[in-house]
């Protein structure tokens, strides 16, 4: 049916034991920012990625399904979207979404469409 976009594609290279909490992160047209927070609970896996000065210190959420590979080594994550995709993305607001059922909805829908 569609992709689990809150899983971690097999293949990825996520590492569950693995912190990626300042990992880069690489859109599919260049660097977005690091991780500053992230989630491995089943069904609704994500990184939180701090876009820095790329759209003024905004953070976005980005559900783990978006991970096409996890480089331990050079501790890079990257992503199957582009800048434009990710600066489009509704903001994350840690208070406010963290536990927002209605915002992963958004969030879902978002890149769920983005699948196609």
């Amino acid at each position: 049916m569609g992709i689990n976009v809150w899983g971690y594609r097999e293949g990825s290279g996520r590492v569950g034991a693995l912190d990626l909490t300042g990992y880069k992160v690489a859109a599919a047209d260049g660097g977005i920012g690091k991780v500053s927070k992230h989630s491995d609970e089943v069904g609704s896996s994500y990184i939180v990625v701090d876009t820095g000065p790329w759209i003024f210190g905004r953070e976005v959420l980005l559900p783990a399904g978006t991970v096409t590979r996890v480089d331990a080594q050079d501790k890079t994550i990257h992503v199957d979207r582009t800048k434009d995709e990710i600066e489009s993305a509704p903001e994350f607001i840690g208070d406010q979404h963290v536990e927002d059922p209605a915002y992963y909805s958004r969030i879902g829908g978002y890149y769920g469409n983005l699948l196609g």
